[in-house]
């Protein structure tokens, strides 16, 4: 859980008080509203210019960067994919984070769990567009953090795919009690999360729906 308070970035983001508790939070609004920006300031790739930001209660600004990033785990617009094989690329997520590889079984779950249908020592090389998405998504699954950021995590998918990727990531989150925050223009995604949408508006919370 966030609270923000009297939260203010360069002009961006102006956002008096903002508390994200729900299971899955969707950060809704027009391109410049702000979403991505709120976004990175929840694991410290931002920092405001003024105002706090609690995270169960404890001042962002006070925590390790990287022992946070352990615990809220970011995927962007934009997949990254590293030199090498499908495994290399599910380990290399733990491997930043000095956790523990995973086993042949939970990785080859979180690809059945994406709906990639890729042999774990196959390269990534001819991955299109959607199937690199599609395995950062399952790289952050096995990290098992406490709450995943993810922005536009649907972006190189058609809908059908898009509809079948975030249903099955927020019952990921749910099974294991963790919480999700998406940002997304898709009035699909947010019809999907009625009760945890967020929508800004030139930096500032424009209605909350709860």
């Amino acid at each position: 859980m966030f609270e923000l308070k009297n939260l203010k970035f360069k002009g961006i983001l102006d956002i008096p008080a903002l508390t994200l508790d729900q299971p899955v939070v969707c950060l809704m609004g027009p391109s410049g509203s702000g979403k991505t920006t709120l976004l990175r300031h929840l694991n410290r790739l931002n920092e405001p210019d003024e105002g706090t930001i609690l995270y169960n209660g404890q001042p962002l600004n006070t925590m390790d960067p990287v022992a946070l990033r352990r615990k809220v785990v970011m995927l962007g617009q934009t997949p990254v994919i590293y030199d090498g094989t499908i495994e290399d690329n599910l380990q290399i997520g733990l491997r930043f984070s000095e956790g523990k590889e995973a086993g042949k079984g939970a990785m080859e779950a979180a690809l059945e769990r994406v709906g990639l249908a890729q042999p774990l020592d196959s390269f990534c090389d001819k991955l299109s567009g959607g199937e690199k998405q599609r395995l950062c998504l399952a790289r952050v699954m096995l990290m098992d953090a406490e709450t995943y950021l993810m922005d536009e995590p649907s972006a190189a998918l058609d809908r059908e795919t898009e509809h079948f990727m975030i249903s099955n990531l927020a019952a990921f989150t749910h099974e294991r009690g963790k919480q999700l925050i998406l940002v997304s223009h898709s009035p699909q995604v947010a019809g999907m999360f009625p009760k945890g949408i967020v929508t800004l508006e030139k930096g500032r919370v424009k209605e909350v729906e709860k």
